[in-house]
């Protein structure tokens, strides 16, 4: 089933969504990866408010290359989600709503997106120009020495994505795998 959602997210319509929709989101974003998520980790440790708001947010995990001319990044192909997966229930327990990336989760992860009525949804990997034709303006708002890895926030139109594990623990990935 094809959706469309604004973002941030609604999380009664979040609650709506199955594994294996597609979806077509529009609106703001933020991308942040490994190092940016060691960061605000060590932020909340020491008690100190995260560079983003998570309340209704989407994470996407995807470190982007330089934009070409005229453009407002380049290539924003997904990285493996379950390099952050040590820091995401935490931020789910905070607020944050839906994940982009690629690739298995652990059952750690799937029992915060549960807990918290999140979604993570999967972009395709080896589509970044592609994807990168649905940002429409990017700018980077927190820890710029990361670079590539720096937090971005992100407008983008109609970013095709499929749910992956919707907010009943139901896992495209394993559905998949039961009927091979």
């Amino acid at each position: 089933m094809d959706r469309y959602l604004k973002a941030p997210l609604d999380r009664e319509e979040v609650k709506t969504l199955k594994a294996g929709d597609y979806v077509y989101i529009t609106g703001t974003i933020y991308t942040a990866r490994d190092a940016a998520h060691l960061r605000m980790s060590q932020a909340l440790d020491r008690g100190e408010k995260l560079p983003i708001e998570l309340e209704g947010n989407v994470i996407y995990y995807m470190g982007p290359t330089p934009a070409r001319e005229g453009r407002p990044i380049g290539s924003a192909g997904p990285t493996t989600a379950s390099r952050m997966d040590k820091y995401t229930p935490r931020l789910l327990d905070l607020g944050l709503t839906g994940m982009i990336g690629k690739g298995k989760r652990k059952p750690e992860v799937t029992e915060a997106i549960v807990r918290n009525g999140a979604v993570f949804f999967a972009a395709v990997g080896g589509a970044g120009a592609l994807l990168s034709k649905c940002i429409k303006k990017a700018e980077v708002i927190a820890y710029e020495d990361l670079g590539t890895e720096a937090i971005r926030k992100l407008e983008v139109e109609n970013l095709p994505v499929i749910v992956v594990i919707d907010s009943q623990g139901n896992n495209l990935y394993e559905e998949v795998l039961k009927h091979q």
